[in-house]
């Protein structure tokens, strides 16, 4: 099955081919196909790692007073309003409290920010840069930390640092299997969720094969966001998890055993790509296009790294109360995503203020709230002041966020996202 161009009255909620094309361009996989521009930042960036790196983080009292009157300019993904309120929340706390002025640079992929900052590694702005803070994870921090674009380690110098659940949550140390070491702070995580309508779709399929099942039995009612978009890519490497007699295999890069690995997900794709939404040929765009086709009663189904997503749209009025959640046995996709400082900040105290202030008790428990924006907190609470911790025991989950999954899944080495989305261009939209 092959995937042809969407029409234009469809442009809104479908990628077109050559829209694909050009987010398969991501850095990392870039800097892995070996441009001639990137090698030279890479080589650059060893020559003068060790000035993007400090190896004892000042005074924390001293970070504020340099950080008075910084403007942190904080690139970020601008695709989900309740988002883009937080942070708006966020910025007016932070000025109120610390004379920081954040500013939220709204980006449709964080690829944008990375590339502006490795234009900038080329033409020599080593200060000042246009990007203070970002928010990253996955291929695009292990491109920036090979090419020693990033600044660090900072992690340890933030007070609010010490009440991350660094033990109990695996995912706030790694970043697909990489280590972070104080180069990106850890504020939220995530479990790949699937959403459906209890009304149609009655019993909760609980495997790949009974997903199938359902898929078959309900033709043109499903589908999934069109990779390389983040989400999309999300899925094939869900349902790479659930198909695997070796999930440890993914923990290491993609080699020559790739295609025997992937040979089950293919299958599974294959058979479902003729029965479901525009018989496989076309797909959502991201995760917000595939929601508004749920709300319309196009799809039954929608999918998420967050799993309160469902819920803060049903208060929200973009969905129906008859969505409810569930995880895939077999293990769950999960995640924390980070942010971090580039090399070449302007406002490097600044930004520091802000991810302190993202990982305090009132944000974390604000940006939990289901109301807000429901994404799941990076905290400890046992390591919390009791009044700390009554803010996230006063939230409620709603009946559609499943339970916490029984089994978390880390990311898999971000190779086998590159060779994942080269992979189903190849069979899917030639």
């Amino acid at each position: 099955m092959r995937v042809r161009l969407a029409s234009s009255s469809s442009a809104c909620v479908i990628f077109s081919k050559c829209r694909s094309l050009a987010a398969a361009g991501a850095i990392a996989r870039w800097l892995r196909e070996g441009v001639a521009a990137l090698g030279m930042i890479a080589a650059l960036a060893l020559a003068s790692q060790s000035s993007a790196t400090e190896s004892e983080p000042p005074d924390w009292q001293e970070i504020e007073s340099r950080a008075h009157g910084q403007t942190v300019y904080f690139n970020a993904w601008g695709g989900d309003p309740a988002i883009n309120n937080y942070i708006d929340w966020a910025a007016g706390r932070i000025r109120e409290r610390h004379d920081v002025r954040l500013v939220h640079v709204k980006v449709s992929d964080i690829a944008e920010a990375v590339s502006r900052i490795m234009a900038e590694r080329v033409a020599g702005r080593h200060g000042d840069g246009s990007v203070d803070l970002l928010w990253i994870n996955g291929e695009n921090f292990a491109a920036l930390k090979q090419a020693g674009l990033l600044w660090g380690p900072w992690t340890d110098a933030l007070p609010n640092a010490s009440l991350v659940d660094w033990q109990g949550n695996p995912t706030t140390r790694t970043d697909f299997t990489l280590s972070t070491e104080g180069f990106e702070l850890p504020w939220g995580t995530a479990a790949f969720t699937f959403f459906y309508d209890r009304v149609r779709v009655r019993e909760k399929p609980g495997d790949p094969q009974a997903l199938l099942d359902w898929i078959t039995s309900n033709p043109g009612r499903f589908s999934y966001p069109q990779p390389p978009s983040f989400l999309g890519t999300a899925f094939l490497k869900q349902m790479l998890i659930n198909l695997s007699d070796n999930v440890e295999r993914l923990q290491k890069p993609a080699g020559e055993d790739f295609e025997a690995v992937t040979a089950p997900l293919w299958a599974w794709l294959d058979r479902a790509h003729a029965h479901m939404w525009r018989k496989g040929r076309l797909f959502p765009q991201s995760g917000p296009a595939q929601r508004e086709l749920l709300a319309s009663g196009e799809l039954d189904w929608m999918m998420s790294y967050n799993p309160s997503e469902a819920s803060r749209a049903i208060r929200q009025r973009e969905l129906q109360a008859t969505i409810g959640g569930l995880y895939l046995s077999g293990g769950v996709l999960a995640n924390s995503h980070f942010v971090a400082i580039p090399y070449n900040t302007g406002a490097r105290d600044g930004a520091m203020v802000v991810a302190n202030f993202f990982i305090s008790p009132e944000a974390q428990a604000r940006k939990s709230d289901e109301s807000v924006w429901g994404d799941p907190h990076i905290l400890d609470p046992a390591l919390l002041h009791p009044d700390d911790r009554a803010l996230f025991q006063r939230l409620t989950r709603s009946a559609a966020t499943p339970a916490a999954p029984h089994r978390l899944e880390l990311e898999p080495h971000p190779d086998w996202s590159t060779h994942l989305e080269r992979a189903w261009l190849e069979r899917y939209t030639r």
